[in-house]
């Protein structure tokens, strides 16, 4: 959980989240979306990798990032729990889900 708020406590970081959350994209596209060079749009995305919040797929030369909403919501649900009683209801729901499997 450290990682992902780490992660996201970057504002290009989050810039790139929200662009990703209308479906998947290139590094090229992503980097022509912003005023920085394509290296340091690369380790920001580097980062929310190895945070767990994208996921990334080669396809030929191309590599396509896409947000792995579970480990985010998971991330946001965890903090929430102990100061929220909606979220303690629904981690409880999604443990039982998961036990009925």
């Amino acid at each position: 959980m450290e990682a992902a708020f780490k992660a996201i406590a970057s504002e290009p970081r989050r810039r790139i989240l929200n662009h990703l959350a209308g479906g998947p994209m290139t590094v090229g596209e992503i980097a022509a979306l912003f005023e920085m060079a394509m290296p340091s749009i690369s380790k920001h995305l580097s980062v929310l990798k190895e945070a767990g919040l994208v996921h990334e797929q080669k396809r030929g030369q191309f590599v396509i990032y896409s947000i792995a909403s579970d480990n985010l919501v998971n991330a946001l649900y965890s903090f929430l729990t102990p100061f929220c009683p909606d979220a303690r209801r629904i981690s409880a729901d999604r443990k039982r889900r998961r036990r009925t499997k």
